[in-house]
């Protein structure tokens, strides 16, 4: 009976992890959520972002701050983005996004290679792409899943996990608030240059 209960435990914990590894979370399963994310609404006008760099390990060793120029003409989104590093760093991306059916868009930019993903669905927008950033005297390509979810009409969080050969070599967390909305006070925000 002994060997026969280690068996079931044993089976059963492989089914769990099994289960596990196999299930994924999809963008569909915020389709009913509010407030609903319309790219052209949120994604238009003075935007800023605040936000932090994790490694791999999840310990913070970077902030940022973006200011993001976000525009749409004959439905092609632009989004203008200069970040400042709390090191002093400047960094620049300019997003385009084209509408590509139902709820998904193309996204490109100068860093990223070839073309990046988006699905829309209820209150949040998944993003995959390729990035290539900055390493050494040269640079890698690192897998970005983004995912950004409306809190209210002017407030959104987006999470990413940066992978490279399937591990997971670093993590942003960042909020991106519409900048009409924002108390005066966070205008003044700035960086010290402590962590």
């Amino acid at each position: 009976m002994t060997k026969l209960f280690k068996a079931s435990k044993a089976l059963l914990l492989l089914s769990g992890i099994v289960l596990t590894a196999c299930s994924t979370v999809s963008v569909q399963d915020y389709a009913g959520g509010e407030p609903e994310l319309e790219m052209e609404r949120f994604f238009n006008g003075d935007l800023v972002a605040y936000g932090v760099v994790k490694d791999w390990r999840g310990r913070v060793i970077r902030r940022f701050q973006a200011d993001i120029d976000a525009s749409w003409e004959a439905g092609i989104g632009t989004l203008d983005e200069d970040f400042l590093f709390d090191d002093g760093e400047t960094d620049r991306r300019v997003w385009t996004l084209t509408p590509a059916g139902e709820g998904s868009y193309r996204g490109t930019a100068g860093d990223v290679v070839g073309v990046g993903e988006l699905q829309v669905a209820g209150n949040a927008v998944f993003l995959d792409y390729v990035l290539q950033i900055p390493y050494g005297s040269g640079s890698i390509n690192v897998r970005v899943d983004d995912r950004m979810y409306l809190l209210t009409p002017e407030l959104l969080l987006n999470e990413s996990t940066l992978r490279k050969f399937g591990l997971k070599v670093g993590e942003l967390l960042l909020v991106i608030a519409r900048r009409d909305a924002l108390p005066p006070s966070a205008e003044a925000a700035s960086f010290s240059g402590s962590q």
